[in-house]
């Protein structure tokens, strides 16, 4: 069993008069984590979702019907809680209605669990967001050294629990996932017809991780106007499959102001989207696999640890780049990703004379670990 560090995070707040929810991609992890939790605890009462069994219970939307249901159970798991239509409504009543008791809900998906839980459970909720596993809780199970000699194999093959606690069936693992989860929900609860669309914008996606993209490129690629693009994007966004970054601009007029970098929360999903699973040795891609790598794994760091910050990339429209921007506690911290030895990265003296007080790092294999373990990298 390899610890999340939600764990903990997700106890802390347990009989505070307010829901938990947990967010995240399917087979992340958060059921597994549930359950662990769940067995520290008395008078647990499980409810799965996905079962139609269950989402019928939930049709009567009265508090009478949910205290028959819950009975003298004191905390309440709901799993896939976004099957249940009108979720947040009945969540409300729930917590407003019934004294003395923890209610947990899971959703696979924050467009429709998180969409209507926002305004019925204003003030009501706790919400965590939960990752494919990360670096940091690897070194933590097995230690620095051991996490370290898996880094090549990690960049190709990404953190889903599954591909990391069976490395013999990692390629079987990952093309299960691509093709039964990955695009489950979006299909499902949006009734997108265009399904081989939406998949060959993942798959272009895939391919310019760490460059700009265009949404009216895109679209002429894959067949679609911007407007849906965009909008597929937001979908996927949402799913956690993919994540944008925005650009940095406040001093100078040639920095682009509207463009975005869009990366994948996950390298393996990545990969297999593309069906490229070769060894680092064999790609040419390995600069993009390590930017990929490095930012989704901050993100998981800032996420976990409650770190607030805004995050950019930067460019002018000279071609000159930062990779990596990270505004917060009104300091500015620029990061320029190096996976190649033979290659040197610097950080621009047009940006540096623009921002002379930004703090400014090269992240490299040789330091990487500074940078997804600490606050300031």
């Amino acid at each position: 069993m390899i610890d999340r560090l939600l764990e903990n995070s997700i106890k802390g707040k347990f009989f505070k008069g307010k829901a938990i929810i947990l967010l995240g991609a399917r087979q992340v992890g958060k059921t597994t984590l549930l359950k662990k939790i769940a067995t520290s605890l008395k008078d647990v009462l499980w409810l799965n979702a996905d079962n139609f069994e269950v989402q019928t219970l939930f049709e009567a939307s009265s508090s009478t019907r949910f205290k028959s249901i819950i009975k003298n159970n004191k905390v309440i798991i709901i799993d896939e809680a976004q099957r249940i239509k009108n979720i947040g409504i009945k969540l409300k009543i729930i917590i407003d209605e019934i004294e003395n008791v923890q209610l947990i809900a899971t959703g696979s998906s924050s467009f429709d669990l998180s969409n209507e839980i926002n305004e019925p459970l204003t003030g009501r909720k706790y919400e965590f967001k939960m990752f494919p596993i990360s670096f940091e809780e690897m070194v933590k199970h097995h230690g620095l050294l051991e996490e370290l000699n898996q880094l090549e194999h990690r960049m190709v093959f990404g953190y889903y629990p599954d591909v990391v606690t069976n490395q013999d069936d990692t390629t079987d693992i990952l093309k299960l996932l691509a093709d039964s989860y990955l695009f489950k929900d979006i299909l499902i609860w949006n009734k997108i017809k265009k399904s081989d669309r939406i998949v060959k914008l993942l798959q272009a996606l895939a391919f310019q991780i760490g460059n700009q993209v265009s949404y009216n490129e895109l679209g002429k690629m894959v067949g679609l106007n911007s407007e849906t693009v965009e909008s597929y994007i937001q979908l996927l966004e949402k799913s956690y499959i993919i994540f944008r970054l925005g650009t940095y601009s406040r001093n100078l007029r040639s920095e682009l102001k509207k463009s975005k970098k869009i990366y994948f929360y996950d390298n393996g999903i990545r990969n297999t989207v593309i069906s490229n699973l070769n060894p680092l040795e064999l790609r040419n891609d390995k600069g993009d696999l390590w930017e990929n790598f490095i930012i989704s794994e901050r993100k998981k760091y800032l996420s976990y640890h409650n770190i607030y910050t805004n995050s950019y990339f930067w460019r002018t429209h000279a071609q000159q780049e930062i990779d990596y921007i990270e505004e917060r506690e009104g300091k500015v911290f620029a990061y320029e990703f190096k996976w190649s030895k033979h290659k040197k990265a610097r950080i621009p003296k047009t940006f540096t004379n623009a921002y002379p007080e930004a703090i400014s790092k090269i992240i490299s294999p040789e330091n990487f670990e500074e940078f997804i373990m600490h606050k300031d990298g």
